[in-house]
């Protein structure tokens, strides 16, 4: 490795490393300055003035406010979120159990929002001010206006409940629960794994209309992107070169056009991945989908703030993991970046 390389691979570290602390901040400051009482949380109003003292104690929260960040963080550190009020669980056995359920929602959502949000962006560029162009600019606008609670009831509505075509809430039939010990927690992955075919349909078929909800909604986001970075790139030097040596038209728009588009779509697609795991709250509260999302609007509900602050922690790891493997993609496929 070179110098250089050492140096900024260093700055890449040091920021990881600052984001992450200013994390560790954040989490503890709301803690503290939201109004409510942790010790009240685990004790209830009925208890007595000394079991109070005592909880309180226990808690490190008669300590100076400089000694409890340095227990948090240092609890942190070693994995320890505390207990659950609402399960009384473990709050990191809590967040295994619910996460893989998000991780697998925004996966298929982001991979139907790729695989069309991409080519409709193109297309869409391509065929700047046609029809074919305000039908594509009209569906993602719609993808930016209607709230996705109310698309993901419409969607239950019409193919669930009228025509039969959906599954219905939750993650699978109630037949099929508990039958499968998990692996990954990822219903399909462990289902495969196993060979239990039957499972892996009915997880799919659960699977389908949230995922397609929340997909629509990436698809809006990365087909106006793709048409952005598109247009840019059509109005280039080298596009008209490609035309003029007598390149066809799908080799200029699919080859040497996105293929320059590409590194920046990372960032896009890294952004959207990221903004569905931590934003899937209402779609997984209106299909009943045992995510991280409803695990923390739960926890919110019932002021269960050990599982309110493991959670955000969790998921904001994830922010900055996600976009710091983009980021090291985009070096990836950029040698200039190198």
């Amino acid at each position: 490795m070179t110098p250089k390389a050492a140096t900024a691979a260093l700055r890449l570290l040091a920021q990881v490393l600052l984001t992450l602390f200013g994390l560790l901040l954040a989490t503890f400051l709301i803690a503290r300055v939201v109004p409510i009482d942790p010790v009240l949380a685990v004790v209830g109003d009925r208890a007595s003035a000394e079991v109070y003292q005592r909880v309180r104690a226990e808690l490190g929260l008669d300590q100076p406010l400089w000694v409890q960040f340095y227990r948090y963080v240092s609890l942190v550190l070693h994995g320890d979120f505390g207990r659950s009020v609402l399960t009384r669980n473990l709050v990191t056995a809590d967040i295994a159990r619910f996460l893989p359920a998000t991780i697998e929602l925004a996966t298929a959502a982001t991979a139907l929002g790729v695989l069309l949000g991409i080519p409709l962006g193109v297309l869409a560029a391509a065929r700047q001010g046609s029809w074919l162009d305000q039908l594509i600019r009209v569906v993602g606008l719609l993808g930016y206006s209607i709230p996705v609670f109310w698309l993901g009831l419409m969607a239950l509505l019409v193919f669930y409940a009228e025509i039969g075509w959906a599954a219905g809430p939750g993650r699978l039939d109630v037949f099929y629960e508990d039958r499968l010990a998990p692996t990954t927690g990822l219903l399909l992955v462990d289902s495969a794994l196993a060979g239990d075919w039957a499972i892996f349909r009915s997880a799919l078929a659960h699977l389908l209309l949230p995922a397609g909800v929340l997909g629509y909604f990436s698809l809006a986001y990365i087909s106006r992107m793709t048409r952005s970075f598109m247009l840019d790139q059509l109005g280039e030097e080298y596009i008209v070169t490609a035309r003029a040596k007598g390149l066809s038209e799908a080799r200029v728009l699919w080859r040497h056009a996105l293929g320059n588009v590409l590194m920046p779509l990372v960032t896009v697609i890294a952004l959207s991945y990221a903004s569905l795991l931590e934003g899937s709250v209402l779609t997984e509260t209106v299909f009943a989908w045992p995510g991280i999302g409803s695990y923390l609007t739960n926890s919110l509900l019932s002021i269960d703030m050990n599982a309110v602050l493991g959670g955000t922690l969790v998921v904001g790891v994830i922010f900055v993991t996600v976009n710091l493997l983009a980021d090291l993609l985009y070096r990836l496929l950029d040698p200039r970046m190198r």
